[in-house]
Protein backbone atom coordinates (compact mmCIF):
# COMPACT_ATOMS: atom_id res chain seq x y z
CA UNK A 1 0.00 0.00 0.00
CA UNK A 2 1.94 3.62 -0.97
CA UNK A 3 1.70 6.52 1.29
CA UNK A 4 -1.51 8.04 -0.17
CA UNK A 5 -3.56 4.59 0.18
CA UNK A 6 -2.32 4.47 3.88
CA UNK A 7 -3.15 7.85 4.41
CA UNK A 8 -6.71 7.42 2.79
CA UNK A 9 -7.08 4.18 5.11
CA UNK A 10 -6.63 6.05 8.25
CA UNK A 11 -9.03 8.85 7.62
CA UNK A 12 -11.34 6.41 7.27
CA UNK A 13 -10.96 4.95 10.23
CA UNK A 14 -11.03 8.01 12.17
CA UNK A 15 -14.08 8.78 10.54
CA UNK A 16 -15.31 5.56 12.22
CA UNK A 17 -14.34 6.41 15.38
CA UNK A 18 -16.00 9.96 15.27
CA UNK A 19 -19.33 8.38 14.14
CA UNK A 20 -18.91 5.91 16.86
CA UNK A 21 -19.54 8.34 19.29
CA UNK A 22 -16.20 9.61 20.58
CA UNK A 23 -18.41 12.90 22.05
CA UNK A 24 -17.74 16.34 21.82
CA UNK A 25 -13.97 16.09 21.06
CA UNK A 26 -14.48 13.80 18.04
CA UNK A 27 -16.80 16.22 17.53
CA UNK A 28 -14.90 19.64 17.49
CA UNK A 29 -16.78 21.72 19.75
CA UNK A 30 -14.17 21.15 22.81
CA UNK A 31 -15.59 23.08 25.37
CA UNK A 32 -17.53 20.96 27.86
CA UNK A 33 -19.99 21.18 30.70
CA UNK A 34 -17.86 22.65 33.90
CA UNK A 35 -20.08 20.04 36.37
CA UNK A 36 -18.73 18.95 39.76
CA UNK A 37 -19.06 15.57 41.30
CA UNK A 38 -20.37 14.97 44.34
CA UNK A 39 -17.71 12.07 45.34
CA UNK A 40 -15.00 11.79 47.47
CA UNK A 41 -11.93 12.91 45.88
CA UNK A 42 -8.74 11.10 46.61
CA UNK A 43 -5.18 12.31 48.52
CA UNK A 44 -2.16 10.57 47.74
CA UNK A 45 -3.42 7.32 46.33
CA UNK A 46 -1.62 4.37 46.45
CA UNK A 47 -2.75 1.29 44.96
CA UNK A 48 -1.54 -2.22 45.85
CA UNK A 49 2.00 -2.90 45.40
CA UNK A 50 2.78 -5.36 42.46
CA UNK A 51 5.34 -7.69 42.12
CA UNK A 52 5.56 -6.81 38.29
CA UNK A 53 4.08 -4.35 35.69
CA UNK A 54 2.20 -6.42 32.99
CA UNK A 55 1.52 -3.60 30.31
CA UNK A 56 -0.64 -3.69 27.31
CA UNK A 57 -0.13 -0.84 24.70
CA UNK A 58 -2.52 0.78 22.11
CA UNK A 59 -0.83 2.47 19.41
CA UNK A 60 2.25 2.02 18.92
CA UNK A 61 3.70 4.12 16.11
CA UNK A 62 6.07 7.26 17.24
CA UNK A 63 5.49 7.79 20.66
CA UNK A 64 4.38 4.56 21.79
CA UNK A 65 7.27 2.62 19.69
CA UNK A 66 9.12 4.72 22.00
CA UNK A 67 7.36 3.78 25.52
CA UNK A 68 7.53 -0.35 24.18
CA UNK A 69 11.14 0.18 24.19
CA UNK A 70 11.69 1.97 27.20
CA UNK A 71 9.28 -0.28 29.53
CA UNK A 72 11.52 -3.12 27.57
CA UNK A 73 14.59 -2.06 29.50
CA UNK A 74 13.22 -1.51 32.69
CA UNK A 75 13.39 -4.18 35.41
CA UNK A 76 9.77 -5.91 36.65
CA UNK A 77 7.51 -5.59 33.26
CA UNK A 78 6.22 -7.82 31.35
CA UNK A 79 4.89 -6.80 27.89
CA UNK A 80 1.85 -8.81 27.59
CA UNK A 81 -0.36 -6.85 24.86
CA UNK A 82 -0.20 -4.55 21.68
CA UNK A 83 -3.08 -2.79 20.26
CA UNK A 84 -2.82 -1.14 16.67
CA UNK A 85 -5.01 -0.43 13.54
CA UNK A 86 -1.93 -0.82 11.80
CA UNK A 87 -0.93 -4.48 12.11
CA UNK A 88 2.74 -4.01 10.83
CA UNK A 89 3.15 -1.52 13.53
CA UNK A 90 1.80 -4.46 16.11
CA UNK A 91 4.37 -7.24 14.69
CA UNK A 92 7.72 -4.79 14.67
CA UNK A 93 6.48 -3.96 18.68
CA UNK A 94 6.09 -7.74 19.43
CA UNK A 95 9.64 -8.38 17.85
CA UNK A 96 11.26 -6.10 19.97
CA UNK A 97 9.38 -7.55 22.72
CA UNK A 98 10.79 -11.54 21.79
CA UNK A 99 14.11 -9.59 21.27
CA UNK A 100 14.50 -8.16 24.82
CA UNK A 101 13.87 -12.57 25.74
CA UNK A 102 9.90 -12.09 26.89
CA UNK A 103 6.95 -14.05 25.47
CA UNK A 104 5.08 -13.06 22.60
CA UNK A 105 2.70 -10.56 23.22
CA UNK A 106 -1.22 -10.57 21.97
CA UNK A 107 -1.88 -8.73 19.60
CA UNK A 108 -5.08 -6.66 18.64
CA UNK A 109 -5.33 -5.53 15.22
CA UNK A 110 -9.10 -5.32 14.29
CA UNK A 111 -10.15 -2.09 13.71
CA UNK A 112 -10.06 1.33 15.99
CA UNK A 113 -12.05 -0.36 18.65
CA UNK A 114 -10.04 -3.26 19.27
CA UNK A 115 -8.70 -1.87 22.27
CA UNK A 116 -11.58 -2.86 24.23
CA UNK A 117 -11.73 -6.25 23.36
CA UNK A 118 -7.78 -6.12 24.69
CA UNK A 119 -8.98 -4.04 27.87
CA UNK A 120 -11.82 -6.73 28.53
CA UNK A 121 -9.99 -10.33 27.76
CA UNK A 122 -6.19 -9.72 28.78
CA UNK A 123 -4.89 -9.95 32.34
CA UNK A 124 -2.91 -6.45 32.83
CA UNK A 125 -2.11 -4.27 35.44
CA UNK A 126 -1.63 -1.25 32.87
CA UNK A 127 -3.12 -0.13 29.66
CA UNK A 128 -0.55 2.80 28.26
CA UNK A 129 -2.65 4.66 25.39
CA UNK A 130 -0.15 7.05 22.46
CA UNK A 131 -3.44 7.43 19.68
CA UNK A 132 -4.55 10.34 18.21
CA UNK A 133 -5.83 12.51 20.95
CA UNK A 134 -9.55 11.65 20.00
CA UNK A 135 -8.80 7.81 21.61
CA UNK A 136 -7.03 9.05 25.01
CA UNK A 137 -10.50 8.78 27.12
CA UNK A 138 -11.96 5.76 25.45
CA UNK A 139 -8.77 3.87 26.21
CA UNK A 140 -8.30 5.03 29.27
CA UNK A 141 -11.92 4.57 30.62
CA UNK A 142 -11.81 1.11 29.17
CA UNK A 143 -8.75 0.20 30.87
CA UNK A 144 -10.15 1.21 33.93
CA UNK A 145 -13.72 -0.17 33.91
CA UNK A 146 -11.59 -3.88 33.25
CA UNK A 147 -9.67 -3.14 36.56
CA UNK A 148 -6.63 -1.61 34.76
CA UNK A 149 -5.03 0.98 35.58
CA UNK A 150 -4.41 4.14 32.43
CA UNK A 151 -1.88 5.53 31.27
CA UNK A 152 -2.02 8.30 28.23
CA UNK A 153 0.48 10.60 26.06
CA UNK A 154 -0.84 14.17 26.09
CA UNK A 155 -3.24 15.65 26.52
CA UNK A 156 -5.34 13.26 28.36
CA UNK A 157 -8.29 14.98 27.51
CA UNK A 158 -10.02 17.63 25.06
CA UNK A 159 -12.94 18.46 26.60
CA UNK A 160 -13.85 19.58 29.94
CA UNK A 161 -16.41 17.09 30.62
CA UNK A 162 -13.62 14.39 28.95
CA UNK A 163 -11.39 15.82 32.09
CA UNK A 164 -14.25 14.92 34.51
CA UNK A 165 -14.97 11.89 33.39
CA UNK A 166 -11.47 10.67 33.95
CA UNK A 167 -11.63 11.57 37.47
CA UNK A 168 -14.48 9.58 38.40
CA UNK A 169 -13.38 6.58 36.73
CA UNK A 170 -10.03 6.88 38.64
CA UNK A 171 -12.03 7.34 41.84
CA UNK A 172 -14.94 4.67 41.00
CA UNK A 173 -12.89 2.17 40.24
CA UNK A 174 -9.78 2.61 42.11
CA UNK A 175 -7.59 2.90 39.85
CA UNK A 176 -4.22 4.78 38.47
CA UNK A 177 -4.77 7.45 35.64
CA UNK A 178 -1.50 9.41 34.49
CA UNK A 179 -0.74 11.30 31.79
CA UNK A 180 2.57 11.14 30.54
CA UNK A 181 3.84 14.29 30.74
CA UNK A 182 7.72 13.82 29.69
CA UNK A 183 8.70 17.32 30.12
CA UNK A 184 8.18 17.13 33.91
CA UNK A 185 11.71 15.19 33.73
CA UNK A 186 14.23 16.76 31.14
CA UNK A 187 16.98 18.15 33.64
CA UNK A 188 16.16 22.07 33.67
CA UNK A 189 12.83 21.48 34.67
CA UNK A 190 13.89 19.03 37.41
CA UNK A 191 16.55 21.17 38.48
CA UNK A 192 14.23 24.01 38.52
CA UNK A 193 12.01 21.61 41.04
CA UNK A 194 14.75 21.03 43.05
CA UNK A 195 15.42 24.84 43.43
CA UNK A 196 11.79 25.58 44.46
CA UNK A 197 11.88 23.06 46.76
CA UNK A 198 15.23 24.41 48.61
CA UNK A 199 13.58 27.56 48.61
CA UNK A 200 16.40 29.36 46.22
CA UNK A 201 14.15 31.36 44.25
CA UNK A 202 11.74 32.26 47.64
CA UNK A 203 8.44 32.15 47.51
CA UNK A 204 7.55 31.45 43.78
CA UNK A 205 4.94 33.62 42.17
CA UNK A 206 4.88 33.68 37.99
CA UNK A 207 5.48 31.15 35.48
CA UNK A 208 5.81 31.59 31.88
CA UNK A 209 5.48 28.54 29.79
CA UNK A 210 4.80 27.03 26.27
CA UNK A 211 4.95 24.71 23.20
CA UNK A 212 5.99 26.80 20.70
CA UNK A 213 7.49 24.43 17.90
CA UNK A 214 7.00 24.89 13.92
CA UNK A 215 4.85 21.62 12.70
CA UNK A 216 3.55 23.03 9.78
CA UNK A 217 5.53 19.87 7.92
CA UNK A 218 4.13 17.56 10.40
CA UNK A 219 0.38 18.96 10.21
CA UNK A 220 0.67 18.22 6.11
CA UNK A 221 2.32 14.70 6.27
CA UNK A 222 0.53 12.39 5.45
CA UNK A 223 1.91 9.67 7.61
CA UNK A 224 1.87 10.17 11.35
CA UNK A 225 0.62 12.96 13.16
CA UNK A 226 -0.14 14.21 9.74
CA UNK A 227 -3.06 11.97 9.11
CA UNK A 228 -4.88 13.56 12.29
CA UNK A 229 -3.45 16.73 14.20
CA UNK A 230 -4.32 19.33 11.56
CA UNK A 231 -7.69 17.89 11.62
CA UNK A 232 -7.76 19.69 14.97
CA UNK A 233 -6.83 23.46 13.91
CA UNK A 234 -9.73 23.36 11.64
CA UNK A 235 -12.31 22.57 14.81
CA UNK A 236 -10.84 24.45 17.58
CA UNK A 237 -9.51 27.88 18.34
CA UNK A 238 -7.25 27.88 21.67
CA UNK A 239 -4.25 26.47 23.37
CA UNK A 240 -4.41 22.58 22.10
CA UNK A 241 -1.99 21.38 23.91
CA UNK A 242 -1.30 22.98 27.01
CA UNK A 243 0.90 20.59 29.07
CA UNK A 244 4.53 20.36 27.68
CA UNK A 245 5.09 23.80 29.01
CA UNK A 246 2.33 23.50 31.59
CA UNK A 247 3.42 20.60 33.71
CA UNK A 248 6.77 21.58 35.09
CA UNK A 249 5.49 24.77 36.27
CA UNK A 250 2.42 23.53 37.81
CA UNK A 251 4.68 21.48 39.87
CA UNK A 252 6.85 24.10 40.94
CA UNK A 253 3.50 26.49 41.55
CA UNK A 254 1.81 23.02 44.10
CA UNK A 255 -1.22 23.24 41.74
CA UNK A 256 -3.35 20.44 43.67
CA UNK A 257 -0.63 20.45 45.95
CA UNK A 258 -0.79 23.50 47.86
CA UNK A 259 -2.86 25.82 45.37
CA UNK A 260 -5.32 25.30 42.36
CA UNK A 261 -6.04 26.74 39.09
CA UNK A 262 -8.51 29.07 39.22
CA UNK A 263 -9.44 30.36 36.00
CA UNK A 264 -8.10 31.63 32.47
CA UNK A 265 -8.33 34.26 29.86
CA UNK A 266 -7.34 33.75 26.33
CA UNK A 267 -7.21 35.31 23.13
CA UNK A 268 -5.56 34.15 19.82
CA UNK A 269 -4.31 35.38 16.53
CA UNK A 270 -5.20 35.19 13.25
CA UNK A 271 -4.88 32.14 11.48
CA UNK A 272 -2.15 32.60 8.60
CA UNK A 273 0.27 30.16 8.99
CA UNK A 274 -0.84 26.64 7.97
CA UNK A 275 -2.56 28.33 4.67
CA UNK A 276 0.49 29.55 3.66
CA UNK A 277 2.50 27.01 3.92
CA UNK A 278 0.10 24.62 1.97
CA UNK A 279 -0.29 26.94 -0.55
CA UNK A 280 3.73 27.56 -0.83
CA UNK A 281 4.23 23.87 -0.62
CA UNK A 282 1.46 22.07 -2.77
CA UNK A 283 -0.12 25.14 -4.61
CA UNK A 284 -2.67 27.84 -4.78
CA UNK A 285 -5.25 25.57 -6.08
CA UNK A 286 -4.40 22.34 -4.03
CA UNK A 287 -6.99 20.84 -1.74
CA UNK A 288 -4.88 21.33 0.94
CA UNK A 289 -4.54 25.35 0.42
CA UNK A 290 -8.53 24.90 0.06
CA UNK A 291 -8.87 23.80 3.94
CA UNK A 292 -9.62 26.43 6.48
CA UNK A 293 -8.80 26.68 9.65
CA UNK A 294 -10.25 28.26 12.88
CA UNK A 295 -6.85 28.09 14.61
CA UNK A 296 -5.35 31.22 15.92
CA UNK A 297 -1.81 30.62 14.90
CA UNK A 298 -0.39 31.97 18.85
CA UNK A 299 -2.80 31.74 21.83
CA UNK A 300 -1.79 33.58 24.74
CA UNK A 301 -3.60 32.28 27.57
CA UNK A 302 -3.23 34.03 31.10
CA UNK A 303 -3.96 31.98 34.33
CA UNK A 304 -4.44 32.66 37.69
CA UNK A 305 -4.31 30.30 40.40
CA UNK A 306 -6.57 30.44 43.89
CA UNK A 307 -3.39 31.87 45.99
CA UNK A 308 -3.43 34.53 43.47
CA UNK A 309 -0.08 33.50 41.39
CA UNK A 310 0.22 33.84 37.89
CA UNK A 311 0.83 32.14 34.98
CA UNK A 312 1.43 33.25 30.75
CA UNK A 313 0.56 30.39 28.58
CA UNK A 314 1.27 30.18 24.89
CA UNK A 315 0.43 28.24 21.86
CA UNK A 316 2.78 28.33 18.85
CA UNK A 317 2.62 25.94 16.07
CA UNK A 318 1.75 26.77 12.56
CA UNK A 319 4.37 29.51 11.87
CA UNK A 320 8.26 29.23 11.22
CA UNK A 321 10.28 29.48 14.47
CA UNK A 322 13.09 27.66 17.00
CA UNK A 323 11.52 25.29 19.25
CA UNK A 324 10.82 26.84 22.86
CA UNK A 325 8.63 25.68 26.25
CA UNK A 326 9.52 28.78 27.73
CA UNK A 327 10.29 27.29 31.43
CA UNK A 328 10.16 30.43 33.34
CA UNK A 329 9.67 30.31 37.32
CA UNK A 330 10.17 33.64 39.38
CA UNK A 331 9.96 33.65 42.69
CA UNK A 332 11.20 36.58 45.77
CA UNK A 333 14.77 35.60 45.54
CA UNK A 334 15.41 35.21 42.01
CA UNK A 335 14.22 33.33 38.87
CA UNK A 336 14.96 30.36 36.89
CA UNK A 337 14.50 30.31 32.99
CA UNK A 338 14.96 27.73 29.85
CA UNK A 339 16.04 28.52 26.49
CA UNK A 340 18.36 29.79 26.90
CA UNK A 341 19.36 28.37 30.16
CA UNK A 342 19.74 30.88 32.63
CA UNK A 343 19.14 32.13 36.32
CA UNK A 344 18.85 35.18 38.51
CA UNK A 345 19.64 34.52 42.06
CA UNK A 346 19.91 37.53 44.24
CA UNK A 347 23.30 37.55 46.40
CA UNK A 348 25.06 34.64 44.78
CA UNK A 349 24.89 36.31 41.02
CA UNK A 350 28.25 36.65 39.51
CA UNK A 351 26.86 40.55 38.90
CA UNK A 352 24.24 42.30 40.05
CA UNK A 353 21.24 41.88 37.14
CA UNK A 354 22.86 39.84 35.20
CA UNK A 355 22.04 36.15 34.15
CA UNK A 356 24.50 32.96 35.43
CA UNK A 357 24.48 29.87 33.17
CA UNK A 358 22.29 27.30 34.55
CA UNK A 359 25.59 24.87 35.01
CA UNK A 360 27.12 27.11 37.50
CA UNK A 361 24.55 25.55 40.01
CA UNK A 362 24.24 22.16 38.50
CA UNK A 363 26.71 20.36 40.96
CA UNK A 364 24.45 21.80 43.82
CA UNK A 365 21.07 21.69 42.53
CA UNK A 366 21.07 18.83 39.90
CA UNK A 367 17.96 17.01 40.77
CA UNK A 368 18.71 13.29 42.47
CA UNK A 369 16.39 11.58 39.73
CA UNK A 370 18.42 13.06 37.14
CA UNK A 371 21.63 12.06 38.22
CA UNK A 372 20.59 8.12 39.29
CA UNK A 373 19.01 7.45 36.10
CA UNK A 374 19.53 9.64 33.12
CA UNK A 375 22.24 7.83 31.76
CA UNK A 376 20.18 4.90 31.10
CA UNK A 377 17.80 6.80 29.01
CA UNK A 378 20.49 8.30 26.71
CA UNK A 379 19.05 7.34 22.94
CA UNK A 380 16.05 6.35 24.22
CA UNK A 381 13.97 9.45 23.45
CA UNK A 382 13.90 13.39 23.83
CA UNK A 383 17.32 13.20 25.66
CA UNK A 384 16.52 11.13 28.41
CA UNK A 385 13.47 12.58 29.92
CA UNK A 386 11.08 9.68 28.55
CA UNK A 387 12.92 7.36 29.97
CA UNK A 388 13.13 8.70 33.34
CA UNK A 389 9.03 9.57 32.97
CA UNK A 390 8.41 5.46 32.45
CA UNK A 391 10.77 4.76 34.84
CA UNK A 392 9.04 6.74 37.64
CA UNK A 393 5.53 5.18 36.45
CA UNK A 394 6.78 1.25 37.08
CA UNK A 395 8.80 2.12 40.18
CA UNK A 396 5.83 3.61 41.49
CA UNK A 397 3.29 0.79 40.95
CA UNK A 398 5.72 -2.08 41.84
CA UNK A 399 6.18 -0.23 45.17
CA UNK A 400 2.40 0.60 45.14
CA UNK A 401 3.63 4.93 46.14
CA UNK A 402 0.94 7.50 45.04
CA UNK A 403 2.24 8.35 41.18
CA UNK A 404 4.75 11.75 40.78
CA UNK A 405 1.61 12.94 38.26
CA UNK A 406 -2.29 11.83 39.34
CA UNK A 407 -5.84 11.75 38.00
CA UNK A 408 -6.14 15.35 39.23
CA UNK A 409 -2.90 16.96 37.30
CA UNK A 410 -4.07 15.06 34.44
CA UNK A 411 -7.36 16.80 34.44
CA UNK A 412 -6.17 20.09 35.60
CA UNK A 413 -3.63 20.41 33.15
CA UNK A 414 -5.75 19.28 29.93
CA UNK A 415 -8.46 21.66 31.04
CA UNK A 416 -7.03 24.23 29.64
CA UNK A 417 -7.93 23.05 26.11
CA UNK A 418 -11.10 23.12 26.40
CA UNK A 419 -11.26 26.58 29.07
CA UNK A 420 -9.06 28.37 26.21
CA UNK A 421 -11.02 27.34 23.71
CA UNK A 422 -14.40 28.57 25.46
CA UNK A 423 -12.64 32.10 26.48
CA UNK A 424 -11.63 32.81 22.58
CA UNK A 425 -14.85 32.43 21.77
CA UNK A 426 -16.45 34.57 24.12
CA UNK A 427 -13.69 37.63 23.64
CA UNK A 428 -11.35 36.19 26.22
CA UNK A 429 -13.56 36.52 29.30
CA UNK A 430 -12.39 34.68 32.19
CA UNK A 431 -13.10 31.21 32.26
CA UNK A 432 -13.07 28.81 35.26
CA UNK A 433 -10.51 26.05 35.53
CA UNK A 434 -12.82 23.39 37.51
CA UNK A 435 -10.94 22.03 40.94
CA UNK A 436 -10.78 18.61 40.12
CA UNK A 437 -9.91 17.83 43.62
CA UNK A 438 -13.19 19.29 45.10
CA UNK A 439 -11.06 21.01 47.87
CA UNK A 440 -8.54 18.31 48.58
CA UNK A 441 -5.45 21.30 47.33
CA UNK A 442 -5.66 22.97 50.33
CA UNK A 443 -4.08 20.21 52.35
CA UNK A 444 -2.47 17.62 50.19
CA UNK A 445 1.30 18.19 50.49
CA UNK A 446 3.33 19.27 47.85
CA UNK A 447 4.96 17.00 45.38
CA UNK A 448 8.43 15.98 46.92
CA UNK A 449 12.19 15.50 45.04
CA UNK A 450 11.71 11.78 44.56
CA UNK A 451 14.90 9.92 43.94
CA UNK A 452 15.44 6.83 41.70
Amino acid sequence: MNDDSQARSRREILKIGAAAGLGAAAAGLGLGAERRVTGEARSRFRAPALGSVRVGFVGVGGMGSAHVRNFLNIDGVEVKAICDIRPAHAERARKWVLEAGQPGPALYTDGPRDFERMCGTEDLDLVLTATPWEWHVPVCLAAMRNGKHAATEVPAAMTIDDCWALVEAAEKFGKHCQMMENCCYDRIELMTLNLVRQGVLGEVLHAEAGYLHDLRDVKFSNQGEGLWRRDWARKLNGNLYPTHGLGPVAQCLNINRGDAFDYLVSASSPARGLHEYAAATFGPDSPQARERFVLGDVNTSLIKTRLGKTIILIHDTNLPRPYTRINLVQGTKGLAHKWPDRIYIEGRADKPHQWDDFRKFAEEFEHPLWKAIASRGEGRGHGGMDYIEDYRLVQSLLRGEPLDQDVYDAAAWSAVVGASVKSVAGKGRPVEIPDFTRGKWKTNPPLGIVEA
